[in-house]
């Protein structure tokens, strides 16, 4: 088996909207105190998904943050991985950037444009 989707996200410009769209919609409760990468979210408007099953994931942005659904592939080495990614026709769009002090992120699109996550320890 190859890598597994280890996390999603929903950005738009009104983090706050789309988390009470969301949670109404599916039932999602979010945790909005942990750390994000300021690529991604505006710091206090990425919620977490809390949830005991299927793939975590979170909801955020901010004004200026372009909207998007994002799903993020788990990988031993993100620099490695967005090297590859280029190797293979794809444009590295983010990173690698440190998210915490466990994990690193980085953005790619593929050679048609679509934009993929990859997430890896720090």
């Amino acid at each position: 088996m190859g890598r597994p989707v280890v996390h999603f996200e929903i950005i738009g410009t009104d983090p706050a909207m789309l988390r009470g769209y969301y949670g109404d919609l599916f039932g999602w409760e979010f945790d909005t105190g942990g750390a994000v990468a300021e690529e991604v979210s505006r710091a206090g408007d990425y919620g977490f998904v809390a949830q005991s099953d299927g793939i975590p994931g979170g909801v955020g942005g901010g004004a200026g943050y372009e909207r998007r659904v994002l799903f993020y592939v788990g990988v031993p080495d993100v620099e490695a991985a967005l090297r590859k990614a280029e190797s293979l026709g794809g444009t590295r769009r983010m990173g690698p950037t440190r998210t915490s002090e466990s994990l690193v992120v980085g953005h790619v699109t593929d050679p048609e444009g679509n934009l993929v996550g990859i997430a890896g320890p720090a």
